[in-house]
């Protein structure tokens, strides 16, 4: 017999604005008859992208797999000048879901070389987004891991940037480590507000739970630091990638409330089935024969016009149709 009686999903979870932005650009696109593509995954969640293959649209990993004249979408990580720039010359038709975050990102750096700043940027280096910055600035030095600052030079005048989804006491921590390094340092906070928000309400919920799931990617950083967080405030936090890997009720132990966060990659649909698969599997006799209607009304619960990420799934078996058509 389970213990779980009632399971939460954390406020301002799901898709982040700019990744559902570009995952709508690009159905939009398809629903028009274009021949649709987008550079590189438009989110890291094999569901997703096997949902968008369904209406036609393929992931390419160059501008060289599309033929003249169909819609390439540009993720919310962005890319290079000199990527766009080649996607014209072929007659593409560009679609550009850049998130309006990382476009200000590039704007700030490219505005700092040409002050002439050095730039110090915080983040994974091989990461999409990194690597679409760099293109305003080839010259800038990267780092991620504190074991990485050392490697920082000192100079008179530089500049500090950070990947939109770094985790915000990472940055302000360099932040304090780069006033030693030069003469002039100018500290641009590229964090994401979302990042930030997100953050907040998973340590809220976290605090009001006996167990916290994380729903998301194995290497996604974003992920890795909500769960992160949830064990700071003393909460302890399974992730996992989706409710598949929820097979044993042996993993919830005593635990009567349940939370549930996703990172920025994972539909907030996921997680009302990750809600459903908790009290299916070690939920209380009532919890599991009110399974479905129990984890519609924790999705209703977090998916608040005020917080919600993503659009609400419009199945008979999710939410309302009423909260639906408010996407």
């Amino acid at each position: 017999m389970g213990n779980v009686r009632e399971v939460r999903i954390a406020r301002r979870t799901g898709f982040c604005y700019g990744v559902r932005e570009a995952i709508d650009k690009a159905k939009e696109a398809a629903a028009a008859g274009k021949v649709t593509h987008t550079l590189g995954q438009v989110v890291h969640n094999e569901g997703v992208i096997a949902a968008l293959q369904a209406q036609g649209i393929e992931t390419v990993d160059s501008l060289d797999q599309v033929t003249e004249g169909a819609a390439v979408v540009i993720r919310a990580h962005g890319v290079r000048p000199d990527v766009l720039r080649h996607a014209e010359e072929r007659g593409l038709d560009v679609i550009d879901g850049t998130c309006t975050w990382v476009i200000q990102e590039q704007r700030e750096i490219t505005k700092l070389v040409e002050e002439g700043y050095v730039i110090v940027l915080l983040g994974t280096p091989r990461h999409p987004e990194v690597v679409g910055l760099l293109g305003f600035a080839p010259d800038a030095i990267v780092v991620d891991e504190e074991e990485d600052w050392e490697q920082i030079p000192r100079r008179k005048k530089m500049a500090l940037l950070s990947q939109s989804t770094q985790p915000p006491w990472k940055f302000e921590k360099l932040a304090a480590f780069m006033v030693g390094r030069c003469h002039e340092l100018k500290i641009v906070n590229t964090v994401c507000p979302v990042t930030i928000h997100r953050q907040q309400d998973t340590i809220e919920a976290a605090r009001d739970v006996d167990l916290m799931l994380v729903v998301g990617g194995r290497s996604s950083a974003n992920t890795k630091e909500l769960t992160r967080l949830c064990g700071i405030v003393g909460t302890r936090a399974i992730q996992i990638e989706s409710e598949d890997d929820l097979q044993d009720a042996a993993v919830f132990g005593d635990a009567r409330v349940v939370g549930v966060t996703g990172g920025t990659s994972t539909p907030i649909e996921d997680l009302r089935c990750v809600a459903e698969r908790v009290l299916l599997l070690a939920g209380t006799p009532d919890a599991k024969a009110n399974a479905q209607e129990l984890a519609n009304s924790a999705l209703a619960a977090a998916a608040t016009p005020a917080g919600r990420t993503t659009s609400l799934p419009s199945s008979p078996s999710s939410a309302a149709p009423a909260m639906a058509d408010v996407a």
